[in-house]
């Protein structure tokens, strides 16, 4: 998921640089939707990483 997040930032910084403006604030809307999913992703599995943690010892 942080890949297709940075890809898409990629695209955004391209599209902006040669003047496509919707282009570049459509790929940077997508972008930063995956990195903030990714960001709740990782809290979940690092919650539950911890958790299990304490049973197993």
């Amino acid at each position: 998921m942080l890949y297709w997040s940075a890809t898409f930032l990629i695209i955004a910084v391209i599209a902006a640089i040669f003047g496509f403006g919707g282009v570049a604030a459509g790929a940077t809307s997508i972008a930063k939707i995956l990195f903030f999913i990714f960001l709740v992703l990782f809290a979940i599995a690092l919650i539950r990483g911890l958790a299990g943690r304490g049973r197993d010892a």
